[in-house]
């Protein structure tokens, strides 16, 4: 077992790069079994848990996977299997993406369903709602999502909330269906846009990818294809965060800036300096930033996945500061933790108040989640004194070599075997 041992308060100079997105990969990865010919060689891949996980699950399913550091091959040409009954399946939650892929490829499927970080619920009745939609049946049963169809037809489908998962998973079903199939109240997320874009590299016809509205015409089959995987909008967030959090100047490489703007203006309006290049952003802060409210939304809004990391740097900022998280109602695990360290922060269902200290003091802490994980990372390079992390599996199956990358700017932190 590792943990994180960080000797705070030291000021972070300099420049990163940013790994491809996780989110991004979890789902393309699965995705990637609906080519029946050819391979595909997906770049820009994070080296993370995560990937690790799904490409295991791809070789149970019969794919050949050829992994260099930063690239997967996938020829999935030879797949012999629709069940997808295992450990790792049940362990992660973009496993669930197995289902569209191999309901468009097979019309059938049978997924255990999967658990994730616990930061509240999130039902697939709308993925179910996609499915039965397009023609298919859909069993839930121990512990297992059963799909099955004759066909798939095109239809227009309305989702009754925003959801990213359902997006993508009917998205994909739908690539191969008989017609036109219309996606509405469709989530705009920057990995939904880099699926829909992987898929059409396949072959596949969408349009619309990026807004509330997606039409897919069905084609017959899918081929192997090249394509690289965004920048992680998430990581660079906790990188920016950090910046404004610890003091000093960081410049942020490999990003898509439109991606991180609600992020950038969040820190402007605490008094931090953002600056935007072409594919970089450059964070700036000499004094204590002041509180801020926030709201998570969907995309284009503040993405859930940084509000943890933000509460870390709002626990230090002047004055007072309310988060409300609207999408999952329990990503509020870091605050027992932050409160070891002598945040000052109460949580009332989905909204937490922040009044900020004067500082943060070093203590033994254990990450929950990922992004509570990330959290206490920035809570400790601010706090005096030294801050030792366990839980760190949460942080490495979304954050690719995290302590190598807060060294090479200065921070104090390594990893410990005990």
């Amino acid at each position: 077992m590792d943990k994180l041992v960080i000797n705070g308060g030291k000021h972070i100079w300099g420049q990163v790069e940013i790994s491809g997105a996780k989110n991004a990969a979890v789902a393309i990865l699965p995705v990637a079994i609906i080519a029946s010919k050819g391979k595909c060689i997906i770049e820009n891949i994070p080296d993370i848990e995560d990937v690790n996980c799904i490409e295991r699950i791809l070789e149970s399913l019969g794919c050949k996977i050829k992994r260099d550091k930063n690239s997967v091959d996938i020829d999935s040409t030879n797949i012999n299997s629709i069940d997808a009954n295992s450990e790792d399946v049940r362990a992660m939650r973009a496993s669930y993406y197995l289902i569209g892929a191999l309901l468009a490829r097979f019309k059938k499927a049978n997924v255990d369903l999967p658990g994730g970080c616990p930061i509240g619920e999130r039902p697939i009745d709308q993925h179910i709602k996609g499915f039965e939609a397009l023609g298919a049946t859909v069993i839930i049963e121990n512990g297992a999502a059963k799909v099955q169809a004759d066909k798939l037809i095109g239809t227009s489908i309305y989702f009754d909330v925003v959801s990213v998962g359902a997006t993508i998973n009917v998205m994909t079903a739908a690539t191969l269906a008989e017609g036109t199939t219309i996606l509405e109240n469709a989530a705009k997320e920057p990995h939904v846009v880099d699926v829909a874009n992987f898929l059409n590299s396949m072959g596949a016809n969408i349009k619309g990818a990026g807004t509330d509205v997606i039409r897919i015409i069905g084609v017959k089959e899918l081929a192997g294809c090249s394509y690289s995987v965004i920048p992680d909008q998430i990581e660079a967030g906790t990188f920016m965060i950090a910046a404004a959090a610890c003091g000093g100047e960081v410049t942020i490489n490999n990003v898509i800036p439109k991606h991180l703007e609600s992020i950038s203006a969040k820190l402007i309006e605490m008094g931090a300096e953002v600056h935007e290049g072409g594919d970089s952003v450059t964070v700036k802060s000499q004094r204590r930033l002041k509180g801020v409210n926030i709201k998570t939304l969907p995309y284009p809004g503040f993405p859930t996945d940084v509000q943890q990391p933000m509460n870390a740097l709002l626990c230090i900022s002047e004055g007072r500061s309310t988060i409300n998280e609207s999408i999952y109602e329990s990503r509020f695990k870091q605050v027992d933790e932050l409160r070891k360290m002598g945040a000052n922060i109460e949580v009332n269902g989905t909204i937490a108040t922040v009044e900020g200290v004067d500082k943060l003091t070093g203590a033994v802490v254990t990450a929950s989640d990922l992004r509570a994980g990330a959290a206490l990372v920035i809570a400790g390079l601010i706090a005096e004194g030294t801050t030792e992390i366990l839980g760190i599996e949460h942080i490495d199956r979304g954050y690719p070599n995290i302590e190598e990358k807060f060294r090479s700017i200065g921070a104090d932190i390594r990893r410990v075997t005990v």
